[in-house]
């Protein structure tokens, strides 16, 4: 285990461990390593930074590359990544305190909690005509964890409902969380409520529902509900100033296509906080969260939620009847509340364990939690149009590890 800085400033580490101790083969990690480098140097990536943990303790940890393909500092493990829809767990977790503590019901419907919702349609499209239909059921909340409220994100399609998202500039980070609920009220869903799953802006209307039920904005509740509670520290819907150096930049133009690639600036503070993919983190921050998760919903003697319901978050909610139809839902797994999750042991392009569960960042983010390994492994980058590939390519190496 080698890397190029200390974790975070501020946060602590995690206990540490030679990875033969682990179960984690020090040959196959440096082969891991070479592989990455080699996207390193053909230009797939400025820089990554990965992380395998196994019984609590770290075995793996390091920085690669560039930090920012414009300049020589060298990739570090306390640099600072968008992590966007890595985001979604933490306010999936923080929702389902709310329903520990009895603050709302997963059959509750939307419109409890944000009235503009209470009238919404949905769109049904017809010979190229959007036709509006009434719905026949209210979103849940349970529908919002598990995506399949009807509620949808302008990228994923180019249908007439994203176009609509589009015009409405719901991408938007100078709204108000209850700016950004009313903008997407006003839009019809995709399919009615229950039927399909779509992966959607359901997690930022999360987000808005935990300002309302618990009085406070979306930072301050996850601050210090979940961060605080923690020790994440560097963990936030923005950054200082200070911190400009550290923040990890992506190629300004896409290494494969040339598309241009844009991504939000970490020192602004936006006025919406995306409860869907706006927080800024680091590898050792993030690793504090997945070894919670991998405890079962405690970590130095702060339980964040219980184990009873960490196991329901982490089971397959889609039942057979719903539909799934999209490239972001891999062969073998299905979704939980806010987690995908891994139901066969084959049919997925890489290995796994079944009950493992994860999620990933729209910038090349990405985390896993190996329950049956007593494992999990967190992936940074920031290379919008290569998060696919590593996100396969990473799982591949680090099981390989595995003695």
């Amino acid at each position: 285990m080698t890397s190029q800085s200390a974790p975070g400033r501020s946060t602590p580490a995690l206990p540490f461990a030679r990875p033969e101790t682990l179960g984690l083969s020090p040959v196959r990690l440096q082969r891991m390593r070479s592989a990455l480098q080699r996207d390193i140097d053909k230009g797939t990536s400025p820089g990554v930074v990965t992380m395998v943990a196994r019984r609590g303790q770290i075995g793996w940890f390091e920085a690669q590359g560039r930090q920012s393909p414009a300049a020589e500092t060298p990739m570090a493990t306390n640099s600072l990544f968008r992590i966007f829809s890595m985001t979604k767990p933490l306010v999936s977790v923080a929702i389902a305190q709310l329903l520990e503590d009895g603050h709302l019901l997963l059959t509750d419907p939307l419109e409890k909690f944000i009235p503009e919702f209470a009238e919404q349609k949905v769109g049904v499209e017809t010979n190229g005509r959007l036709e509006l239909v009434p719905r026949t059921r209210s979103i849940t909340i349970q529908d919002l964890l598990r995506h399949t409220s009807g509620i949808a994100y302008e990228f994923t399609a180019n249908g007439p409902i994203q176009k609509m998202y589009l015009e409405a500039k719901v991408y938007r980070r100078d709204v108000s969380n209850a700016e950004h609920a009313r903008l997407i009220a006003g839009i019809p869903l995709l399919c009615q409520p229950g039927a399909e799953w779509n992966y959607s802006r359901s997690t930022d209307i999360l987000g808005r529902v935990i300002e309302v039920v618990s009085g406070k904005t979306l930072g301050v509740y996850l601050t210090e509900h979940i961060l605080a509670p923690l020790r994440m520290t560097e963990t936030a819907f923005s950054t200082s100033a200070d911190n400009k150096g550290r923040v990890a930049q992506p190629f300004p133009a896409d290494p494969w296509t040339g598309d241009k690639v844009a991504l939000f600036d970490p020192i602004e503070q936006p006025a919406m906080e995306s409860g869907g993919g706006g927080l800024v983190s680091t590898a050792m921050d993030y690793a504090r969260f997945c070894q919670m998760l991998l405890n079962g919903g405690s970590l130095d003697g702060e339980t964040i939620i219980s184990r009873k319901t960490l196991q329901f978050m982490a089971a397959d909610h889609l039942a057979p009847e719903v539909k799934v139809d999209s490239p972001l839902m891999t062969p073998g797994h299905s979704f939980g509340l806010g987690f995908a999750v891994r139901t066969h042991q084959g049919l997925a392009p890489f290995a796994g364990s079944v009950g493992q569960f994860f999620w990933s960042g729209v910038a090349g983010t990405f985390f896993w939690i190996d329950p049956t390994e007593d494992l999990f492994a967190i992936f940074l980058s920031q290379g919008p149009g290569q998060r696919e590939y590593f996100r396969t390519l990473i799982r591949s190496l680090v099981y390989a590890t595995l003695e």
